[in-house]
């Protein structure tokens, strides 16, 4: 188990960088056949020849899943999710494409409504082998105070 971060132990600034992963075509078939989303800009080759992104592109609810799940590296057992807010997909993920993902802590607050919590924002930044952004979002957390 992971080492327990109370709060107070979270820097704003602090940063990490996760593995990469590259994406595969399984990734894409095994994404849609979870979701039922076979939409052609995933699924199919001979359609997204004509479009300007010339290949299929990856779900965002993929590389989202993907870029969050590489940051399961560390666990901090006193914080859970609240939730993510202002998520975004820049650029699209390719087959073949290699995503890592980099996390800052960017805000650490009480909680106005759980007084033995506070909140984390940590900026998260999946980004793949051409050092392009494909996914942002902030990660909000509840993480338990020391108790005084």
């Amino acid at each position: 188990m992971e080492r327990p971060r109370y709060l107070e132990d979270i820097e704003p600034g602090e940063s990490r960088k996760t593995y990469g992963r590259t994406i595969t075509e399984t990734d894409f078939v095994v994404h849609a056949g979870h979701t039922g989303d076979f939409f052609p800009h995933h699924m199919d080759a001979e359609h997204m020849k004509a479009t300007p992104f010339g290949q299929r592109i990856a779900h965002g609810t993929m590389t989202f899943a993907i870029g969050i799940g590489l940051s399961a590296s560390e666990i901090n057992p006193l914080s859970f999710t609240y939730g993510y807010e202002r998520l975004r997909f820049p650029k699209p993920v390719f087959i073949g494409d290699t995503i890592h993902t980099v996390l800052t802590i960017a805000s650490r607050a009480d909680d106005p409504k759980r007084p033995g919590y506070g909140r984390v924002v940590e900026e998260v930044r999946v980004i793949n082998q051409r050092d392009e952004v494909v996914m942002a979002c902030d990660h909000v957390y509840l993480v338990e105070k020391r108790k005084s």
